[in-house]
């Protein structure tokens, strides 16, 4: 099943998403309970990652490597995460989480440029 939610962000674009439980069930379907919830933005390369969410679930499926515009949730962190691009940490033309994340479904919009201002920004979490 495949839910959009937005991610709204004040005074900037809100961002949004479409979750699909194709590859983590019990994530999405925890996510979608969850919902809405606010937390903070954090920026780590061309990554947006979140503060601990409300979210607590084990690795499900997790990957090492993730896919442009991939939402993951970070299980170490209780974390969303939003991939526009490479990671610090990552090889050339590879977008590597910190460590395993479960993947969630795509950003939809807005493209990479909401890096610039996410940092150190809250953002509520809720079904569109």
């Amino acid at each position: 099943m495949k839910h959009v939610i937005q991610v709204k962000i004040s005074n900037l674009s809100e961002i949004l998403l479409e979750l699909d439980d194709t590859y983590s069930p019990k994530t999405v379907d925890d996510f979608i309970e969850k919902l809405p919830f606010t937390v903070d933005l954090n920026v780590w390369g061309d990554e947006i990652y979140t503060s601990e969410s409300p979210i607590t679930q084990p690795e499900e499926n997790a990957k090492s490597l993730v896919h442009l515009n991939d939402v993951a949730y970070w299980p170490t962190g209780k974390a969303i995460c939003l991939f526009f691009g490479p990671t610090p940490i990552g090889n050339p033309g590879e977008i590597t989480p910190a460590s395993p994340v479960n993947i969630l479904g795509k950003v939809i919009s807005p493209n990479k440029t909401i890096l610039n201002d996410a940092d150190g920004k809250s953002a509520i979490f809720s079904l569109s």
